[in-house]
């Protein structure tokens, strides 16, 4: 061959290699931007468990609440709630005052951790259990029930992956306390 032939040959080769390099980038980069908003849905779901764990230890420290059903609720969380300041020890509080408390800075938590976020507490006796009555009420045994937490909150960082409008998630944790 002359060398008039192989002229811009080794251009061509050059241009090639870049094109495909440069598919490869675009594939990592999508590839990078999928797994960042995997690791955020996870770090939600991780903040959803603790948040129902933290709430379920504060119901274990109010026995008579428990018995009493006073934690049953469910509410929608648009905004943070107010924390009641007349309980600020709990030996100063009667158990609706702590319930009231307890739940307040669970709706204030789940506001700042799960974006439109729902929540459901229910709480019920095993068959054939009854609840004490009676002056025994401050020394009563274990609670005899399961209690259910719900969380439901909408993952925005899914919604843009999936293309869909709405992507909820929902934790629901059944529990003995």
């Amino acid at each position: 061959m002359t060398r008039t032939a192989t002229r811009g040959f080794t251009l061509l080769e050059v241009l090639i290699a870049l094109l495909i390099f440069s598919l490869g980038l675009i594939g990592m980069a999508g590839l990078l931007s999928v797994s960042v908003r995997t690791n955020h849905s996870a770090y939600v779901r991780t903040q959803a468990v603790f948040l129902a764990q933290a709430m379920a230890d504060r119901m274990r420290e109010n026995n008579l609440a428990l018995w009493a059903n006073a934690y049953n609720s469910s509410l929608t969380t648009t905004a943070p709630a107010t924390v009641p300041t007349t309980c600020n020890y709990p030996s100063s509080c009667s158990y609706t005052d702590m319930v009231a408390r307890d739940q307040a800075v669970f709706q204030n938590q789940l506001a700042v951790f799960l974006p439109a976020s729902q929540w459901r507490i229910n709480c019920a006796l095993n068959a054939g259990s009854t609840a004490p009555t009676g002056s025994g009420l401050l020394n009563l045994p274990p609670y005899t029930g399961t209690c259910e937490i719900e969380l439901k909150w909408a993952d925005v960082s899914l919604e843009q992956v999936n293309n869909t409008s709405s992507y909820p998630e929902d934790f629901d944790w059944v529990f003995q306390p």
